[in-house]
Order: C-alpha cells, then structure tokens, then sequence
C-alpha cells in the first residue's frame, strides 16, 4: 500500500488521482459517516456508514485506523489493504498504520512551501479566511516530526505532477517490484 500524507494543497490528492488514472493504482475507499456530498457514489468515493454502524465496526476491530474529524468518523478498512491501492491520511492515520502495517506500507511525505500551498488554495477558489486558517493548522499537525515513519520526502514546487507521480511510482516499486 502507498500511503500519502501532507498539508493541504500540497499535491497529494492530484498525485494520488494520477498514480490511480494513469499508473495502475486504485483507490483505497474509506469509510465515514459524514452524508454524501453532491456527486459522491457510495462505494467509489466512501462507503457512508452511520454512526451506530461505524462504530459497531471499530468495536469489532474491522478498521486499521479511525478518525474523529469535523464531526464525523473516518476509517480504512482491514480487508481494503493491498499492495497496488493508495491511501491519504493524516499524520496520526499513518502512525497508527505504521505501527500496524510496519513495511507492509510505504509512506510519502508530500511537501511545499506554505506561500505556494496558500497560491494554490486561492486559485481553486477556497475561502480566503479558511485558507489562513488551514494554513496555520496545517504548519503544527501535518510537520514531518509529527510522523513516526516516512520512507521518503517528496518535494512538490517545481516538479510536473505527471514526474512526481512517476518519481513515486519508480520508489515504490523498489520496495513491491511486481506492480
């Protein structure tokens, strides 16, 4: 499993839909209890859960990782883990995989500067009071020190997204060679 992590508009997403779009990944679908947003399919974008059914599973231990965000639960499942699947998680998610997981995984930490993260947030039209406050959050929780484990660093400032996703790609093989 490929396990991406990094603050927001840092690239990690667009890598992400690149590696399962043009490189062979799929998507590790996650589970949550927050209702679909417009245009979410259940089973292709999460599987929405509620919150009795959710937590019944996370009792019964059927989710590597769980997190309670915005009001609502998230988690990966056990039985979704796979060697050709990408994941995104927060530092906490990839600590609990790691301790999980161990080498089963390998963990990308996708970094950029906070003025290019900050550039890219108001060009794709997020609120700008949001924005100084994502990125003020993201400066404690997503720092590379609050991570256990990262197999690598991926500077994401002037690199094509297509050349990052093959740089990815390239060190990821070296640890599953037959993807």
């Amino acid at each position: 499993m490929l396990v991406m992590i990094g603050a927001s508009a840092s690239g990690k997403t667009e890598i992400a839909n690149i590696l399962i779009k043009d490189r062979g990944f799929s998507k590790m679908i996650t589970n949550t209890t927050r209702p679909p947003r417009a245009n979410e399919v259940d089973g292709v974008d999460y599987h929405f859960l509620d919150t009795l059914t959710f937590l019944d599973k996370k009792e019964k231990g059927f989710f590597l990782e769980t997190v309670y965000y915005n009001e609502h639960w998230y988690g990966t499942a056990y039985n979704d883990f796979a060697p050709n699947k990408v994941l995104i998680v927060d530092p906490k998610g990839a600590n609990v995989i790691y301790k999980k997981l161990g080498s089963k995984a390998v963990f990308f930490y996708i970094e950029s500067p906070e003025n290019l993260r900050r550039f890219r947030m108001i060009k794709r039209g997020d609120d700008p009071a949001h924005v100084e406050q994502r990125i003020e959050k993201d400066a404690y929780r997503f720092h590379q020190y609050a991570l256990d484990h990262i197999d690598y660093i991926i500077e994401n400032q002037h690199e094509s997204l297509s050349s990052l996703a093959t740089r990815i790609l390239t060190l990821y093989r070296q640890h599953y060679p037959k993807i």
